[in-house]
């Protein structure tokens, strides 16, 4: 048996449906070559000579998965908060990635935001970098040496964008280029961080840009993430851009750029319009649902409770910067509050438990990735393990108890161990 061959032993949570958590007591998780072997009262016999590791006492859950996240925006984390969503983009948003051309400010800010996820829960993350092929191809050098699991993808726009950032001409080679550049690293054996196709959204990408896409993607065989219906003046926007599409979610269809033979995340949808619910459906596109960052950008309330009943793919996402905390337990917090206040919309809905919220945190969005999210035989062995004496009361709680207050109250102190296909992070 190898290195990552152990037993891990504490008080274990996991789900095993969107509205269903397995928890076992002072039970025994066991690893084999980076999978979960499954979780037992007892050790079986055929591990009893496996390293033990002790964690009585303590919760162990899966590692988190984030959706959506844009690496050169964690460094103006909290800056404008009081504008909606087009206007941060040109104060904020759009000016800082700009400044990923040179890549000695890159290397700065992104070693920063690496260190607050490797010290963070999250052990998945699918990742927007810029349009910068050096900056872009840094930052997945980072995340590969910190162990951590990640989708990274070179951003392409090509109008609606400021100089330094539209890519005129050039945005298909240049996407090329950084493909070939990922291509020659998995041969050196890079095997945490891969790259994504990110045409950033529809009215920042032209026709003949998203059908060089559309190209690349068969050429490849690559995922693709990117926005959909996240605010009402960019919906409108999108309606003038593409007067033939039925809905935004078309305007990606209509490229082969939405679901279907292409694994696709699509941030925010907030607004669903027209069909869109059920092409989401039908096309099994996933949604990363952001409640953090669409609060802060008056952006509204994603119908999370009518995506999960019409049987759509939903995860999470901090959306760094409209979000300001990489956790995502911050994020399952939020969306279950969010879900509440929807009824004051006139909506009759449902408010999301803590047992959704902590499945879209973990093995709702973890399916992205493949066998991700929990702790059943087969899934790959991303555990944390929380101390949460400091904030636990006078009297008995069962585990699912500890675990929401973990989701509300813990942080990156509370994490005292976190493996990752098996692999410790340190």
């Amino acid at each position: 048996m190898g290195y990552r061959d152990f037993v891990l032993k504490g008080d274990i949570a996991y789900s095993i449906a969107k509205d269903a958590l397995c928890t076992s007591e002072n039970s025994f998780l066991v690893c084999i070559d980076g999978k979960s072997a499954g979780v037992f009262s007892l050790v079986p016999a055929q591990y009893g000579q496996l390293p033990l590791i002790d964690y009585t006492g303590k919760l162990i859950i899966p590692g988190l998965v984030d959706l959506h996240l844009h690496a050169p925006q964690f460094s103006f984390r909290a800056l404008g908060m009081d504008l909606e969503l087009l206007d941060w983009l040109k104060v904020h948003a759009f000016p800082e990635e700009a400044k990923y051309q040179d890549t000695a400010y890159a290397l700065r800010a992104y070693t920063a935001l690496v260190e607050d996820l490797k010290k963070g829960p999250n052990t998945h993350c699918c990742i927007f970098a810029t349009v910068h092929v050096p900056a872009t191809l840094l930052l997945m050098d980072l995340l590969e040496a910190s162990g951590l699991v990640s989708l990274v993808g070179k951003v392409n726009m090509d109008r609606n964008s400021p100089d330094g950032l539209r890519e005129t001409a050039g945005s298909i080679d240049a996407t090329r280029e950084w493909l070939d550049r990922c291509a020659e690293k998995k041969d050196k054996k890079n095997k945490n961080c891969g790259p994504i196709l990110t045409p950033r959204f529809i009215p920042s990408c032209t026709d003949d840009l998203m059908r060089g896409l559309s190209e690349l993607q068969k050429q490849y065989r690559l995922p693709l993430q990117s926005h959909l219906s996240e605010n009402q003046r960019e919906i409108a926007w999108v309606r003038e851009l593409c007067p033939e599409s039925s809905c935004y979610g078309d305007a990606y269809t209509r490229f082969d750029l939405f679901g279907a033979e292409v694994p696709t995340i699509m941030a925010h949808c907030v607004w669903p319009e027209g069909e869109e619910i059920e092409l989401l459906r039908r096309r099994g596109v996933y949604v990363a649902h952001c409640p953090q960052s669409n609060s802060n950008l008056a952006s509204g309330m994603a119908p999370i409770r009518r995506y999960l009943d019409a049987g759509i793919a939903v995860g999470l996402g901090s959306d760094i910067a409209g979000g300001t905390h990489t956790s995502i337990f911050r994020t399952m917090t939020e969306a279950i509050q969010v879900s509440k206040l929807r009824r004051f919309t006139g909506c009759d809905e449902a408010p999301l438990t803590r047992e959704e919220a902590f499945y879209l945190g973990t093995l709702g969005g973890g399916s992205f990735f493949g066998q991700v999210g929990s702790f059943a035989a087969g899934y790959e062995f991303d555990a944390l393990v929380m101390d949460d004496t400091s904030f636990a009361p006078p009297f008995a709680l069962t585990i699912g108890d500890r675990l929401e207050r973990a989701m509300y109250l813990s942080d990156d102190r509370h994490i005292i161990a976190k493996y990752v296909r098996g692999s410790a992070i340190q």
